[in-house]
């Protein structure tokens, strides 16, 4: 929704993402075109859910522009996408044409985005959906037998999980990634860094289903991804990102605590 919201918007400097509204189940897209209608508020409840949905928009745009960056600047001949979501990549990336796409999610998250992925002409070369519960350690075999080769470099797109997934739960799949990353391998994560904001948040994100289980400082999670045997190359919050953006920036306010880590595979000597 967040891309969607943000798609051409005058704000946002140039983004676009034309798979967004499409990927969208009907009663989010619906939201969507009403809030970029850009009516008033017909509630205080409403005018709440704008204020939200603007900050997690202006999110999206940096998160999704500093992803995309990580992806173009090496290019790899696999991308796996863990917690893919709605994310619209393989549909929209012309970088991707030579490079097959895992799409990795939750069986029920997946099944809905499928059908209406169908509609969209991929760019990637092939698009293969892997379905996994993480919490129950199905990724090493799910992506062999998917067709996922080890020996050649991935690059590891995992944006939307972590913050959701208990310690062991992340370094289990760390060990997973590590051991099917050939030499200059590279894993984008996106991560929860300490904040007040997510102990306030803590409760509401609990009762709504998504209760928030990890966050780590920029040293434990440099430290974290050494140990499965990847060497950071940067890490910047989304305040730092949005520094070029003042009108990005502005909307961000409540989000300043997400990091961007992009890390290479170092093979032992």
């Amino acid at each position: 929704m967040g891309r969607a919201i943000a798609h051409e918007a005058p704000w946002a400097a140039g983004f676009r993402d034309p798979t967004a509204l499409a990927l969208l189940p009907d009663a989010a897209r619906a939201r969507v075109e009403h809030i970029r209608a850009g009516g008033a508020p017909r509630s205080w409840r409403e005018r709440i859910d704008l204020r939200i949905a603007g900050t997690r928009a202006a999110a999206m745009v940096l998160r999704t522009r500093a992803i995309d960056a990580a992806v173009r600047e090496a290019p790899a001949p696999q991308v796996v996408i863990l917690g893919a979501g709605l994310d619209g990549r393989a549909w929209r990336m012309p970088e991707l044409r030579d490079a097959v796409v895992f799409e990795v999610d939750h069986p029920d998250s997946q099944r809905g985005k499928r059908d209406r992925a169908a509609a969209l002409a991929p760019i990637a070369r092939d698009v293969r959906f892997v379905a996994v519960d993480f919490e129950r350690g199905q990724l090493d075999d799910a992506l062999t037998a998917a067709g996922h080769d080890p020996a050649r470099a991935t690059t590891w797109i995992w944006e939307g999980v972590v913050m959701y997934l208990a310690p062991p739960d992340i370094a289990a799949t760390l060990a997973v990634i590590e051991r099917r990353s050939a030499a200059a391998s590279r894993l984008i994560i996106v991560y929860h860094r300490p904040a007040l904001v997510l102990r306030l948040m803590r409760p509401v994100m609990r009762r709504i289903g998504e209760p928030l289980r990890s966050a780590f400082t920029a040293e434990a999670m440099r430290a974290l991804l050494a140990e499965h045997g990847f060497a950071v190359l940067r890490d910047q919050t989304v305040a730092e990102i949005s520094a070029a953006s003042p009108a990005i920036a502005q909307k961000i306010r409540a989000m300043r605590h997400l990091g961007i880590a992009v890390a290479e595979r170092r093979l032992p000597a």
